[in-house]
């Protein structure tokens, strides 16, 4: 980052009207002083510790090891309280608001587990809770829906422009602008006006430093490659930011090409796309020569998303890390790879960088080890998964 605006190379920032400025300001200050005491720290680590789960194991695969060549290692942030990665921000967010004096929480979701890990803070620390998610998003994540609601939040279905991801920040952030006295914005994923993306880098790198000394102790070295989802990116960022001076480490996220023909609807900004701001920030964006958002698609809800964190656009740019993409044939295959292979169900967004190891495992070193971050857990994707599978 090279200056107080957020911005990592040439991506970042912090584009928003006059009235979202006060807010976002006092998060940027709370970071600075609530977030360094050791009454936040403490509160947080028991959080994590002892309500979320941490730490999450280090599972290899023995049985696609043996067919790839090489040792297959996942890191189970599927195993977290809530069934993804999403509550350590959810978790941290959520106590920032508290220590703040707020008693609201407003988040989006898309496939609905962030949406759930708010909702899941808020009742545990005592908070009222309001999440936006598209339309479509309600439709096809019902049961995440259905344990929000449980958890005592509040479900806004979004029904302007796609009805997805993008409509959903879209709300809350209107939402927030006359309400922030009283709210504080847990934004989800690691994009955003700043302070968000570094905020929720900061919450979510507890998975990569995890990892890396779990690879030390397990197999006595450091991975040769790293491999994590990229949606809005921030699975990916928390997983990838620890190893990056790593130079030896091999960086990969991987974005979602849809169905994969040419010219098809994707969420792969970073491989597909250009330059732009959405919401208040530059980034990578699908967009088309005026500017104008495309929409985006994957099988995967939580991947469905027309732009991307800046600090991975910045990383892409810089060379760090490479950005494949992982199409929906494929990414049900893995699906079923490592479900029937290894017996765990990941969330179709995990799918996706389980596939990208799959379809480039000629490539990766022939006895090494590789590293995925399993972000989260596939029981919410069970519907969308028997429609293509005919379970």
């Amino acid at each position: 980052m090279n200056n107080k605006e957020g911005y990592f190379g040439n991506f970042g920032g912090r584009f928003v009207p006059e009235a979202l400025r006060p807010p976002l300001m006092e998060l940027e200050q709370a970071m600075d002083t609530i977030m360094q005491s050791p009454a936040y720290r403490d509160a947080l680590q028991d959080l994590l510790v002892n309500y979320a789960g941490r730490e999450t194991p280090l599972t290899f695969c023995p049985h696609l090891s043996e067919k790839l060549g090489f040792r297959l290692w996942l890191k189970r942030e599927d195993l977290l309280h809530t069934g993804a990665h999403k509550i350590n921000n959810a978790l941290g967010q959520a106590l920032l608001a508290r220590m703040m004096g707020k008693t609201r929480l407003i988040a989006e979701t898309g496939a609905g587990q962030h949406g759930v890990a708010t909702a899941t803070a808020a009742a545990r620390l005592k908070m009222d809770c309001t999440v936006f998610m598209g339309a479509e998003d309600v439709e096809r994540q019902s049961m995440n829906v259905m344990r929000m609601k449980l958890l005592g939040a509040e479900v806004v279905p979004v029904d302007s422009g796609s009805r997805t991801l993008k409509d959903a920040i879209n709300a809350a952030l209107r939402y927030w602008i006359s309400h922030q006295a009283d709210t504080l914005y847990c934004f989800g994923t690691a994009a955003g006006p700043h302070p968000f993306p570094t905020l929720v880098r900061q919450l979510q790198s507890v998975i990569g430093r995890e990892a890396r000394a779990q690879m030390l102790e397990r197999a006595g070295r450091l991975p040769d490659v790293v491999v994590a989802c990229v949606g809005g990116g921030s699975n990916a960022i928390g997983m990838l930011y620890p190893f990056v001076e790593d130079e030896d480490v091999r960086l990969v996220g991987v974005e979602a090409g849809g169905t994969g023909e040419p010219g098809c609807y994707n969420s792969a900004p970073i491989n597909l796309g250009s330059p732009g701001v959405l919401h208040g920030h530059v980034t990578m964006l699908l967009q088309d020569e005026d500017g104008q958002i495309q929409p985006s698609h994957s099988i995967s809800a939580g991947l469905d998303y027309p732009g991307v964190g800046p600090e991975h656009s910045h990383l892409a740019e810089i060379g760090r890390v490479h950005y494949g993409v992982v199409c929906d044939a494929s990414a049900l295959n893995a699906f079923q790879a490592l479900t029937r292979g290894e017996g765990i169900i990941p969330a179709l967004e995990s799918s996706h960088a389980v596939a990208w190891v799959l379809d480039h495992a000629e490539e990766l070193p022939k006895g090494g080890d590789v590293l995925v971050n399993l972000s989260g857990r596939g029981d919410k994707d069970l519907g969308i998964v028997k429609k293509y599978l005919n379970i």
